[in-house]
């Protein structure tokens, strides 16, 4: 390593004309940029430089030395300006990974917009309700329900959606207690809810599951075909409100709100791709 800084300085001597002059464009002392190129001659058993009080002179040696160390340079320059450009450009593959109910009602049809405006992105979407190793499964963006317990994470909360609980039209007026309820496989055995109205006014609900599906897709069916009481995020249950498959069982009464949480491993600013999802998937949830 010490040897490339030596050969990078000494093209820079070369092209600044001077000791003088390359030390005060690479804001380091005469005297530091002088050892360097004194260590680099002794370490190389030749003379690169001829130099007086007044001008320097490359020897043989010396000029063909200075072609490699100048492609070194320009090597490096490349490198540095590509991946600053890379980082700012929405483009190239990223892995994202969010629950099924987000990443299929929500995030896939935002992120295939997203392509149709920049056809370089390449994007890999993976359903999820298990919180994915970002690390090692080398996932560029999470979407997350709840916030995360890892340190080594950076995590922004972007928005929230609010469960409702619901049913088909026809069993809305059976009464709440009495109805049967088709759970996630997320959900426990003993399911208790709580909802408020804006006067504050409390409604607590407990049930026993007498129905269980592992996807969100699948107790939506089981809710619309009359199976039970259930709840879907807001942002599906209102598809299904508006082809009058389901209502709120109890209308005016709010479950809390759930935090929605993006997550991701890179120090300092992400890529410009990253950024934009979280921005955009903010908006939506919003």
């Amino acid at each position: 390593m010490n040897q490339l800084r030596q050969m990078s300085l000494f093209a820079r001597v070369v092209e600044a004309g001077s000791i003088s002059a390359a030390a005060g464009q690479l804001e380091l002392s005469k005297s530091v940029v002088s050892q360097h190129l004194k260590n680099l001659e002794a370490e190389l058993g030749v003379m690169l430089l001829k130099r007086t009080t007044r001008r320097q002179h490359l020897t043989a040696a010396g000029e063909q030395f200075y072609q490699r160390c100048r492609e070194l340079n320009r090597i490096a320059e490349e490198a540095w300006t590509e991946v600053q450009s890379q980082h700012k450009t929405v483009g190239g593959p990223i892995r994202l990974t969010a629950p099924d109910a987000l990443m299929t009602s929500l995030i896939a049809p935002l992120v295939g917009q997203l392509v149709t405006q920049h056809p370089a992105l390449r994007p890999e979407l993976i359903a999820s309700d298990a919180h994915l190793d970002l690390m090692q499964q080398q996932i560029d963006l999470a979407i997350r329900v709840g916030s995360s317990a890892s340190s080594q994470l950076r995590q922004r909360r972007i928005g929230q959606f609010r469960d409702v609980l619901c049913v088909a039209p026809q069993l809305q007026e059976r009464g709440a207690e009495a109805l049967p309820y088709v759970a996630n496989t997320w959900q426990g055995t003993r399911i208790e809810h709580r909802l408020v109205n804006a006067e504050g006014e409390e409604h607590c609900l407990s049930y026993r599951p007498s129905s269980r599906a592992n996807s969100l897709q699948l107790c939506r069916t089981l809710l619309e075909s009359g199976a039970g009481v259930g709840i879907l995020p807001d942002f599906i249950f209102q598809q299904s409100l508006q082809q009058g498959l389901l209502v709120e069982l109890l209308p005016g009464f709010q479950l809390s709100p759930v935090p929605v949480y993006a997550l991701h491993t890179f120090a300092g600013n992400p890529p410009l791709s990253v950024e934009l999802l979280i921005e955009q998937i903010s908006q939506r949830l919003n």
